[in-house]
């Protein structure tokens, strides 16, 4: 069965859902790069999160993030997730690497 949106994925206990915001592929001047020289950025926006995970009394431990934030994410890790023609990774909240705050 394949997802179909992203609305139909519902994060369990600490994970958060994140979509790799993509990297510019024209320079500012309206140049336009080969793929092969655009790097992938280590940014994301939080598409959903999961309740939070359980300490071992029961409490449910709050996520350090939201639904919209846009955030710092590992180079590498997370599990992959594709939904219709979209990729998309499941972290753990203790793995997103810092949230960007722009003002």
């Amino acid at each position: 069965m394949a997802l179909r949106s992203v609305k139909s994925l519902a994060p369990l206990l600490d994970r958060v859902l994140v979509q790799r915001i993509k990297a510019e592929a024209k320079t500012a001047s309206g140049i336009f790069l080969p793929e092969s020289s655009v790097k992938e950025l280590n940014q994301g926006k939080v598409l959903a999160v999961g309740p939070g995970a359980l300490d071992k009394k029961g409490n449910r431990i709050s996520m350090g993030v939201a639904v919209g934030d846009k955030v710092l994410i590992p180079q590498y890790g997370g599990s992959p997730v594709k939904i219709g023609d979209e990729e998309y990774c499941l972290f753990r909240d203790s793995e997103i690497l810092a949230k960007i705050n722009e003002s």
